[in-house]
C-alpha cells in the first residue's frame, strides 16, 4: 500500500492506494460515532458492500442503495440519502461512506456537508475516474437539467481508500474513461508523465496492477499538490478542468449518461488543444501525441455529430469558470503546462465549435 496527504491545515487528510486494501481494518480510525451510513448502488452493492461492512463492526450501520447512472446524480435521488439519514435517526457524529464510482461519491460528499448543516464523511472509490479524480479535493454536487455539477459544495472527505483490485469487474468502457482524467494530469501538470503514459498505455489499457498503481498514485500526487494550493479553485485549481468545459457540454447535450464523463472529456480536450494550437501555442506533433494516447484508450476524440457551434455556445455560457459574462478556457501553452484565460481568439474558438 501507498499513501499521501492531501495537506490542507486542519482539514487534511490521507489517501490510502493498494490492492485488497478494502478487506483490512483502515476505515474505523476515521469514525468518530457509532452510526455509519453507508451509500452505494445497484452494481457496486453485490459486488463489494458485503466486504465493506465486515470491516464495520461494532457499529450501527444504514444502507442507502442508489440507481446506477450519470442520469440519477440529482437533487431527486440525493433526497433519498437524506430519507434515510432521517429515518434511522443519524446524529452529528455519523459517518457517511461512499462506496461506488463518482457519482456516488459526488453525492455521498454533498449529503454529509448538508445534513445538519455538516457530517463526516470516507469515499472509497471504485473507478479509474473516481479514484484519480472525483474521490480527491472535496468538490461535491449534483447535475441541473441546464448545466453538470452546477449545485453542490466543497467539503472534504476523512479519507480516501483506493483499492485497485476493484478494477477486476470494471468495464473497459469504464476503465478507457478513467484514463482520460489520468492523461490529462500529463498535459496540464507533468510533461515527464505524459511522457510515462506513452511508454505504458497499452499497459494500462490491459490492467497491469504495477503500471495501474503508479498511474493512479502520480495522479493522486498531483491533484493532492493542485487542491493543498488551491482547494476552491480560485486560480490553479481550474487548471484539472481542462476539456470540461467543452466535455460538460456534450454530457449535457447528449443526455447525462450517454457519453461517460471521461469520454467527453477527451473529445473536450482535443477541442482544446485544436485551439491552442490555432493560438500558436502547441505544435501539430504535440497534439497528434495527445491524439494516439486517446486512441490508444480507445477514447472519442471528436464531439458529437449532432452538436452545433449554437449548442456548445448555449451549454458553456453556463460554465462554473464564467466570470463577469466572459467564458475563460483552460488551454494549453505547452504539453505538461496549462493556463486559464479569456484572452484567446473568439473567431477561432468558433473554427473549433463548428468542425
Amino acid at each position: 500500500m501507498q499513501s499521501l496527504t492531501v495537506e490542507l491545515g486542519e482539514r487534511s487528510y490521507p489517501i490510502y492506494i493498494g490492492q485488497n486494501i478494502l478487506s483490512e481494518a483502515l476505515i474505523t480510525p476515521f469514525i468518530k460515532g457509532n452510526q455509519v451510513m453507508v451509500v452505494t448502488n445497484d452494481t457496486i452493492a453485490p459486488l463489494y458492500l458485503d466486504t465493506l461492512l465486515k470491516c464495520l463492526p461494532g457499529l450501527t450501520v444504514d444502507v442507502t442503495v442508489l440507481p446506477d447512472g450519470e442520469s440519477f446524480k440529482d437533487l431527486t435521488h440525493l433526497n433519498l440519502i437524506f430519507d434515510k439519514l432521517l429515518e434511522c435517526r443519524h446524529n452529528r457524529t455519523t459517518t457517511l461512506i461512499a462506496l461506488g464510482g463518482g457519482v456516488v461519491g459526488d453525492m455521498t460528499g454533498f449529503a454529509a456537508a448538508s445534513y445538519q448543516r455538516g457530517v463526516d464523511f470516507i469515499q472509497i472509490p471504485t473507478t479509474v475516474l473516481s479514484q484519480v479524480d472525483s474521490s480527491v479535493g472535496g468538490k461535491t454536487g449534483v447535475n441541473h437539467p441546464l448545466g453538470k455539477n452546477m449545485i453542490g459544495a466543497f467539503y472534504q472527505p476523512q479519507l480516501v481508500l483506493a483499492d485497485i483490485s476493484v478494477f477486476t469487474t470494471l468495464p473497459d468502457r469504464e476503465l478507457s474513461a478513467g484514463l482520460a482524467e489520468v492523461i490529462k494530469y500529463g498535459l496540464i501538470y507533468d510533461y515527464t508523465f505524459f511522457c510515462w503514459l506513452e511508454e505504458n498505455i497499452d499497459g494500462l489499457v490491459a490492467r497491469d496492477p504495477d503500471i495501474l498503481m503508479q498511474a493512479i498514485l502520480r495522479s493522486c500526487e498531483i491533484k493532492a499538490e493542485v487542491v493543498a494550493q488551491d482547494e476552491k479553485e480560485g486560480g490553479i485549481r481550474a487548471w484539472l478542468n481542462l476539456g470540461h468545459t467543452f466535455g460538460h457540454a456534450i454530457e449535457t447535450h447528449q443526455g447525462y449518461g450517454r457519453w461517460l464523463h471521461g469520454e467527453a472529456v477527451a473529445a473536450g480536450t482535443m477541442m482544446a488543444m485544436a485551439l491552442s494550437l490555432s493560438m500558436g501555442w502547441l505544435s501539430p506533433e504535440d497534439v497528434d501525441r495527445a491524439r494516439t494516447l486517446f486512441e490508444k484508450t480507445n477514447l472519442p476524440i471528436l464531439p458529437p455529430d449532432n452538436m452545433g457551434e449554437d449548442d456548445f455556445l448555449e451549454l458553456m455560457s453556463v460554465d462554473k469558470k464564467v466570470l463577469n459574462g466572459e467564458l475563460r478556457l483552460v488551454l494549453l501553452e505547452t504539453l505538461g503546462k496549462a493556463v486559464v484565460t479569456a484572452d484567446y481568439s473568439k473567431e477561432k474558438l468558433m473554427r473549433v465549435l463548428s468542425a
